[in-house]
């Protein structure tokens, strides 16, 4: 087949889909669906994806907890919820292992099932409900990095003395002075004065638009939480390593001091978790492989029914141009020139119905942003325009083969 030829098959396929508008609309609607789901999901996993990297960056790449059970991905067993809880003594121990920069036990007073304070705050006639207190020694600004908005953050001094000081979360801050400095202000919490010292920069929401709870928080220094809640006593423990390459070294480090100081025998499992981000990321990585998963199956059912529908459209078109397919094999036309016209044509379709698909999607995608956090991404733009042509190519073989197939004489006749 020369290069004429092939130009001509492609303007008649062109012509084709120009005369009968709206029955190529309907017949690419699957199409349309398909590429539009696998858009929209594809750019909300996308951005989920960079919203859970830059959370796991900001808690800190270098940064592991210990904790007497793990918490991410786990459902804790009755063993687990029964272990002997960690101490300040474990924790100070950890402090003084090879390659740990910096440790910081931690004690929370929060409702962990709905991961939400239960405490009310207040300042005059302001109070801010719903709020988690936190005792914390001065390391843990070290270890989380955190940006101290105004103020300072507790000393040595103020742990030393149990001093009756808090630093705010920004949300809770914001919510209790509003455009007012809280810096030397006193606010009560549980029956208690607390002068405000510091508040901490507002952190990253975890996906996107929308509080973080993290800033609804009153942190003590570890002193003054005991007088608040003495009865909590189960310390959360953030360890702080130098360098990514002693990772492994640190955990080890951990493992052996823990397993000694808790009298672990040595046939028997650790009764403590050591872990670090990498497990949000696997984790993570679980829901949206399951995400993807759901994806495929939407995109692959709108994709097949749009298939069959060009299919069956491309059979009907081949039943009503008999007459034209048989003048034309009688005037020199060949197999493949009619093989390349019908494929063509629903390739055409469905790669119509491609392009539509992804301005629809990329649209809805942009419009989820306000919503969800969504990124469209171009790897999958790319996937979603290729399968609509394969779906062209794979629906519409058949029917070009049945149409190039066609007897001229047969054709000629046929009315």
């Amino acid at each position: 087949m020369n290069l004429g030829d092939q130009k001509e098959a492609v303007k008649m396929a062109y012509d084709q889909l120009r005369a009968n508008k709206l029955r190529s609309g309907l017949t690419i609607l699957g199409i349309v669906i398909g590429v539009v789901t696998v858009i929209a999901i594809s750019s909300v996993i996308n951005g989920l994806n960079s919203q859970v990297s830059g959370m796991v960056e900001a808690m800190g790449t270098n940064v592991i907890w210990v904790f007497r059970f793990p918490v991410i991905g786990v459902r804790p067993t009755t063993e687990m919820l029964t272990r002997k809880q960690l101490t300040m003594e474990d924790a100070e121990a950890m402090a003084q292992l090879p390659h740990v920069a910096a440790v910081s036990p931690s004690l929370r007073y929060q409702n962990f099932q709905f991961n939400a304070g239960s405490v009310t705050a207040k300042y005059g006639n302001h109070k801010v409900e719903s709020v988690s207190l936190e005792g914390d020694t001065t390391s843990s600004k070290d270890v989380y990095d955190w940006d101290i908005h105004e103020g300072r953050y507790f000393t040595e001094q103020d742990q030393e003395r149990s001093a009756n000081v808090t630093v705010l979360g920004h949300d809770t801050a914001a919510d209790l002075f509003g455009l007012e400095s809280p810096i030397g202000k006193e606010v009560q919490i549980e029956g208690l004065t607390f002068t405000v010292v510091g508040t901490l920069e507002k952190q990253k929401a975890a996906f996107g638009g929308g509080k973080n709870p993290e800033d609804n928080f009153a942190y003590f220094p570890i002193t003054t939480f005991h007088k608040l809640h003495p009865e909590v006593l189960d310390y959360w423990v953030s360890v702080k390593f130098d360098d990514q390459k002693n990772k492994a070294a640190v955990i080890d480090s951990i493992t052996d001091l823990l397993r000694r100081r808790r009298k672990v025998r040595n046939e028997a499992d650790d009764n403590f978790a050591i872990f670090g981000s990498d497990s949000i990321t696997r984790l993570w990585t679980q829901i949206t492989g399951s995400l993807f998963l759901l994806m495929f199956g939407l995109s692959a059912v709108g994709l097949m029914v749009g298939g069959v529908g060009v299919m069956n459209i491309m059979l009907v078109s081949v039943t009503e141009r008999t007459r034209e397919i048989g003048v034309r094999k009688a005037i020199g036309a060949t197999k493949k020139i009619i093989l390349m016209q019908f494929t063509l044509e629903a390739i055409t379709l469905c790669a119509l119905g491609g392009i539509i698909g992804i301005l629809v999607g990329s649209g809805l995608a942009m419009g989820l942003r306000f919503v969800l956090s969504s990124q469209v991404s171009a790897l999958w733009v790319i996937a979603a325009f290729l399968c609509s042509c394969a779906i062209g190519l794979i629906f519409g073989i058949y029917p070009a083969w049945k149409a190039a197939n066609l007897n001229p004489i047969d054709a000629l006749r046929y009315e």
